[in-house]
């Protein structure tokens, strides 16, 4: 992804979630993705697809058992 798109990214996120502390990285040898990091705790990646000429990203985020509360 170019410049222009993560910092396009990067402000999308910040302002749907109220949160100045969301980064989007890019990431190394990977040109179709980015990270998402909130301050150093990287969060996920988004991936650019481009389908019939239309751009869509997709935001992929695991969470795994052990970081669930206990409820």
């Amino acid at each position: 992804m170019n410049t222009k798109e993560i910092i396009q990214l990067q402000a999308h996120l910040q302002t749907t979630f109220s949160n100045d502390a969301i980064k989007v990285l890019k990431r190394k040898e990977q040109f179709d993705s980015v990270e998402v990091n909130v301050g150093q705790e990287f969060i996920g990646v988004i991936y650019k697809d481009i389908d019939e000429g239309e751009t869509s990203y997709q935001f992929h985020m695991a969470i795994i058992e052990e970081d669930l509360p206990e409820i």
